[in-house]
């Protein structure tokens, strides 16, 4: 077995409908960063000793985290009030807000060149609003928006491209933007419905892909070619790839499994049931611990990948 449940981790309860969202982990701290969506808040939780530290409040309708480890800086996409945040890992930050496009969800970070992209879900009532939008973090600005063609799910950047990889619903694809032109440089079709959650391999130059139409595909980042693709048990969210233990983690809410595949030999390794709803998870790389978050119990569950 690889992922072994080391404990739980009590949050604050839903003040409103809704659950949890995207995280992301400081590694330098072990310190997490849950987007509580109901709470429109970040709950922080301390990973080293396993405890909830501290909300950090006024964030409307959160729906996701990120984390730069090179210019030490976490970022949120508040989706109710179509900004992102930006502050530093401390105890009690100071929230810069920039303003962005249509309800922004994802987050990719450029650290070479300060870029941050948000990619906007739109709102199918209003033309024009599937967008994503290139926030120059220096200055705390909005430099770019760039129209996308349907509405986007999660995004990743490539420091070898110096690209953005962006998830598109519906046409089902990955945009491509240019993070020095600030454009659609291409367009990679994917066969399943539904492109959701997405990781990359950057050494190996592989994309990992989750789909609504329960398919993982493994894509070539240069090419965009597929080259394997897997079934999965229930229609994903996020995923995680575990570069160190050549894995990935696969978030389902329906029933509540994380599905962990063995990104080598391209085989399902197991699945571990985790919450009926549970469909986000956090990855601390540092410390091979994985973190799924539970809405009904309104809780962390902490799993350490033990295997060699």
């Amino acid at each position: 077995m690889a992922l072994q449940r080391i404990g739980y981790v009590d949050l604050p309860p839903h003040a409103n409908a809704g659950g949890f969202d995207h995280a992301a982990v400081h590694s330098g701290t072990g310190r997490v960063y849950v987007a509580h969506t109901a709470n429109d808040a970040v709950d922080v939780i301390d990973g080293e000793n396993r405890r909830y530290v501290a909300s950090i409040h006024d964030l409307g309708a959160v729906a996701g985290a990120l984390v730069s480890e090179d210019h030490d800086l976490v970022f949120t996409s508040n989706r109710g009030e179509n900004t992102v945040g930006i502050f530093a890992p401390a105890d009690s930050p100071a929230v810069t807000k920039v303003g962005v496009g249509v309800r922004p969800n994802g987050l990719a970070y450029a650290p070479e060149v300060n870029l941050l992209l948000a990619a906007n879900v739109g709102d199918p009532g209003v033309p024009g609003s599937f967008t994503v939008s290139l926030v120059d973090v220096r200055s705390r600005k909005l430099v770019s928006e760039v129209p996308v063609l349907g509405r986007t799910r999660w995004p990743v950047y490539d420091s070898v491209s110096q690209a953005f990889y962006v998830n598109i619903a519906d046409p089902p694809q990955i945009a491509v933007v240019d993070g020095r032109r600030h454009r659609i440089a291409r367009t990679i079709t994917i066969p399943a419905a539904g492109p959701h959650g997405l990781d990359i391999d950057g050494e190996g130059r592989r994309l990992f892909c989750a789909c609504d139409g329960k398919a993982l595909i493994e894509l070539d980042v240069d090419s965009g070619d597929v080259l394997r693709i897997a079934e999965l048990g229930g229609v994903p969210d996020v995923i995680f790839f575990n570069r160190r233990r050549r894995r990935l983690y696969v978030a389902i809410g329906d029933p509540g499994l994380i599905e962990v595949f063995d990104t080598d030999e391209w085989r399902k390794c197991e699945t571990i049931p985790t919450e009926r709803g549970a469909h986000t998870i956090g990855f601390d790389a540092a410390r091979d611990v994985v973190y799924a978050f539970l809405p009904e119990t309104h809780r962390a569950a902490v799993f350490l990948d033990r295997a060699a």
